[in-house]
Parts: C-alpha cells; structure tokens; sequence
C-alpha cells in the first residue's frame, strides 16, 4: 500500500531514536523474540494510533514480528516524529502519520490505516473506535476487539457501553496496575516537567505550580513539582481525591481562588473548559499555561484569544497573548499534550510496561476471539502480574514468595 509520510529521507534519524529506545525496553524484547518463535498474529490485521514517536514504533516492530499487518498512525499531529515514521516505512510497515497535521489530514491519516480493514484495534484517546462507530462502521463486522491505552479514551469506551452501542469488545490497558501506577504516574510526571523545561528554560524552584486534576497522572505532576521545588496548589472536584492532596502536603482551592496566585497551570484532568476566561482576567503577567490531558480542550482557547489585543510566538512551541493591561500569558504547545509536543514522552523504562500491556493484551483478545462480549474488559490479572515480574526479572530484583501453608492460611476462613 502507498505509505503517507513527510520524508521518508529522514528514517535514517528514526532508526537511532528506535534502536535507542530498544535497548532500555527488555520486556518488549523478550516478547519480541517470543512473537518471532510464535506467531500470534499470522494472517491478523492491526490498526494503530499512539503517539508515534520511537518507543511507540518499536511496539509496531514487536507486533510485526509476531506476524501482524501494522496500519500505523498517530494519535496527536503534534506528537508525530516523521524521521520515526519513515524508518518505519523503510522497514516495511505501511504508515500514514504527519508532524503538525491538519485536522482534516489527520483525520485522513487515521482513514487510511482503517483501509487494512483491521482485526486489532490498539487505540489512544478513542479516535480510531469513534470511526469504527461512525462513517467507517462497516468495518466492525471483522474487528475482533482492541485495546485503549489512555483515561481519556477509557471514558469515552465507557460512554458507549453504558448506552449499549460499543460495537465490539475493547480491553482498558489504561486500567492496569502495571499502567497507571507507573506509566500515569512516574511517567506523567516526569515527562510533563521534562517538556516545560526544554520549551521555557526556566527555573521551576520557587514557583507556585497549579496542577488540575489529581488522578494518577496529576499526582506524578504534582510530586515531581514539589520535588523540583516548587510549591503545589491542587485543583480537583472529587472530595476524596481532594483530601488526598491535603494529606499529601499540598494546599487544594478552586481555580477561581488559583487563578492569581500560580505561576505555571498544569490541566490534567480529560475534561474540558477547566481553565477558562474567567481565569484569565486574574492571572499575573508571564504565568505558563500547559496541559497534559489527552485533548486540547482543557485549556479554552477561544477564550484565551478573545481576552488577548495580541497574538505573538516568543519562543519555539509558546505562544504569548498579550491582554489589553498589558499583561502576557502563555500557552505552551498550542495547549497540547505538552509531554509529546514539547518532549519525547514518557521514558522508555516505563513505556516498556504499558507497551508490554499492549502487546500482551492483544495476544489475549486473538487467543479469545469470539468469546468476549462487547463491553470493556479490565487487562487479565495474569498479565498484569506477568508484566510485573518481567519487569522485576529485568531490574535484577527477586521477591519472596508464600509457601503452601502460607496460602492455605491466606484463603482460610478460620
């Protein structure tokens, strides 16, 4: 098939990033060579959509060496590496993905790896299901199911299920004990500072850090704050996460109340509207806006513009809106995953487990096809715990185990 990418010239710098990546990810190695020896996907269609960068790509090898015809597209144009995707090309893996899309070509791209007419779905934030429930539903009828990578994208499979149109049956990767308490966590946190900081080249020390939202990923940004030195202020809207920040050192207030007081704002919360003009009107001149929700509505944009005189780009990926008092706010990344598009992602050590997840969970769904119902399924507990103990295997770290009297008194009603 024809292949829809920038350059493909540029696969030369896409197989280092690659090769890069692959050494710091043993679990996907060793499953690698096991697809190699087992074929799991002989004669299988995968469609794909992560944010296509170099350990993203290197999940599409393993899955392609496990015998899978790979449909392979980005799920943020922002976040598409075009050296990664023509090294992939090069490779031979049909690929449709642009650096700095358009939503219509975008929206393009995500159609022609649909045209591979796929099995697998391996899905991130939703866009490739929304097709397949909507002008490209007559594909379902092959689709055997799929697999969701991220909390935004879960909650828009579990939207449909509650009004009983998911189409087939899709597995929460996000959901997995070895996902969000890692990846959502340790990941998020690291990789959100990481992109600030190259994009800003400003210190973090000393700050007031607004973070919205206090799920896993929020608590990753805000501890990884607190450990650059800054001083944490958490908006949130569930009680009880709420109190968790209190209890985790930090001080939690309503955007209203924030809105004056940060110096930089972190959205991660997959809702939309959480910082709005409102909030603009009381910012201080030179605070940092970011996001690292799935989407770009967390930040409203339209009302950012609509308060600003003057629109201006004063560094590479930020963009300065000027108010009429003279004051300057700044939006990181166009209010993109600032993550990917001002960043690499997550690292690879922890990417290796939730690709793990992915690649296992899709074994999982061809080992089942036709006896799961349409609905979302939690990662099977045995690949959670098998992910886990390859990634200990991989670290050098052994751990005790129950003996069988242990057990018996464990699983004892007396």
């Amino acid at each position: 098939m024809e292949n829809y990418i920038t350059d493909i010239s540029l696969a030369p710098r896409g197989h280092d990033k690659i090769n890069w990546v692959k050494m710091y990810m043993p679990l996907l190695r060793d499953i690698e060579q096991e697809f190699t020896d087992t074929k799991p996907f002989e004669g299988i269609n995968i469609a794909l959509s992560i944010h296509l960068e170099a350990k993203t790509a290197y999940l599409c090898k393993v899955l392609a060496a496990g015998g899978a015809n790979m449909g392979i597209s980005g799920s943020n144009p922002l976040s598409t590496q075009d050296d990664v995707a023509a090294a992939l090309v090069e490779d031979g893996l049909f690929v449709a993905a642009h650096h700095g899309a358009t939503q219509q070509q975008y929206m393009e791209d995500l159609n022609h790896i649909l045209d591979i007419e796929p099995d697998i779905i391996i899905d991130d934030g939703g866009d490739l299901v929304h097709l397949l429930h909507s002008e490209r539903s007559s594909l379902q009828k092959r689709v055997i199911g799929g697999c969701e990578e991220t909390t935004t994208g879960v909650l828009r499979l579990k939207a449909r299920e509650k009004e009983g149109t998911l189409a087939f049956p899709m597995i929460a990767v996000n959901n997995a004990y070895c996902k969000y308490l890692f990846d959502n966590r340790y990941g998020t946190g690291q990789s959100v500072w990481d992109g600030i900081m190259r994009t800003t080249n400003l210190i973090v020390a000393g700050k007031n850090v607004v973070v919205a939202g206090y799920g896993w990923c929020g608590k990753g940004v805000a501890n990884k704050a607190k450990g650059l030195g800054a001083n944490v202020i958490v908006c949130e809207v569930d009680p009880i996460k709420a109190i968790e920040a209190v209890m985790d050192g930090f001080r939690v207030m309503t955007m209203d109340e924030a809105a004056s007081i940060g110096d930089i704002f972190i959205t991660v919360t997959g809702c939309k509207d959480v910082i709005r003009g409102e909030h603009f009107q009381l910012m201080k001149s030179g605070v940092l806006l970011a996001n690292a929700g799935h989407f770009d509505v967390e930040i409203n944009i339209p009302d950012l513009k609509a308060v600003a005189v003057e629109e201006k780009e004063l560094r590479h990926n930020i963009t300065g809106y000027r108010t009429a008092d003279g004051r300057w706010i700044n939006l990181l990344a166009q209010g993109r995953l600032v993550n990917l598009a001002s960043g690499d992602g997550h690292p690879a050590e922890i990417m290796d487990m939730s690709f793990a997840l992915q690649a296992l969970s899709a074994q999982y769904l061809v080992g089942h096809k036709g006896q799961m119902d349409k609905r979302v399924y939690d990662v099977p507990a045995e690949i959670d715990q098998l992910v886990a103990k390859k990634k200990l295997a991989s670290l050098g770290i052994t751990i005790d185990s129950l003996s069988d009297e242990q057990r018996a008194y464990l699983e004892s009603s007396e």
